[in-house]
């Protein structure tokens, strides 16, 4: 019988210790800055993500792509060589077509490799909302549940996970086009702080506005208390694009005053999507009530 390998992508932002805790790995996607590549790298340190967003207030252009073909050939081979079984949980397809590049090379090499298992899912998630189904799938390897009962329990646990984002504007969501949905609702008016979420599909979606920072840390608090609808003896997750440590204190400050959460684990939003949202973003995830709301739901 072989092992069971799990694998994210650069979406995911878990850090080092997160991925080290859970014997995972991740696929590596590239981050483009004023047309420089780098692979991006989740597994940074404060100082490296303050340069990274530093960049981008100073008005640093950055791009992003997808894993590449060459990417997943070498991290599945090197798993598929040491005698494992592979699943692959990676950003929503309707963020990033990864999960799609991804099956297409698991077929070829369960076509080379006779007995293989390669499962490509699509996490409909994003940041630590695919951390929070990795984990949940590295847990279940340990208790020796089957290649297929895990990939199973990941799609129906994905519907559940809740994300809350407030960016500091839309700017730098509209030049990557990743916000969906009606923009206009919002505008830029003085002050007004968006709140995204992960809709049933898997699109990041602008869901609500509210006037001024701290009350958008508040919003987003009481949003995910909500959904969690009484099961809050878990851990709550907490991703930020190199915000302050007074703002980052603040939220887990309203969040432990709000949530009677088992802990807050807190990490950086990585440079593939914070190459999207930009600087002085900020998210927090739990399980919660499954997500049923979808882009064309705001009029």
């Amino acid at each position: 019988m072989r092992k069971i390998k799990i694998i994210a992508d650069s979406c995911a932002d878990m850090t080092r210790e997160m991925l080290e805790a859970n014997d995972v790995d991740y696929a590596k996607m590239s981050s483009f800055c004023n047309g420089v590549e780098s692979p991006a790298i989740t597994t940074w340190g404060a100082d490296e993500v303050h340069e990274f967003y530093e960049g981008m207030r100073k008005g640093n252009r950055v791009t992003t792509a997808q894993v590449s073909v060459e990417e997943f050939n070498n991290i599945f081979t090197k798993y598929i060589n040491e005698g494992y079984d592979i699943i692959y949980i990676g950003c929503s397809l309707k963020q990033s077509s990864s999960v799609s590049t991804g099956t297409v090379v698991a077929s070829k090499l369960m076509e080379e490799n006779k007995g293989v298992k390669i499962a490509c899912v699509d996490s409909r998630n994003s940041s630590l909302g695919i951390a929070m189904l990795v984990i949940e799938a590295a847990k279940m390897v340990k208790e020796g549940k089957s290649f297929e009962e895990i990939v199973d329990g990941v799609v129906a646990l994905r519907k559940k996970v809740n994300q809350f984002v407030t960016v500091l504007s839309l700017t730098t969501l509209k030049k990557a086009g990743r916000v969906k949905g009606p923009a206009a609702f919002f505008g830029n008016l003085l002050g007004v702080k968006p709140i995204l979420i992960s809709d049933a599909d898997g699109e990041q979606t602008a869901y609500k506005k509210v006037k001024g920072r701290q009350n958008s840390f508040n919003e987003i608090v009481s949003m995910l208390k909500e959904r969690m609808n009484g099961n809050e003896n878990q851990t709550v997750y907490v991703a930020h694009s190199d915000c302050s440590q007074e703002e980052v204190d603040l939220l887990v400050s309203i969040i432990k005053e709000k949530i009677n959460c088992k802990d807050i684990v807190v990490g950086f939003i990585g440079p593939i999507i914070g190459g999207s949202v930009g600087p002085d973003t900020v998210g927090i995830w739990a399980y919660g009530d499954e997500v049923t709301f979808k882009v064309g739901d705001v009029k």
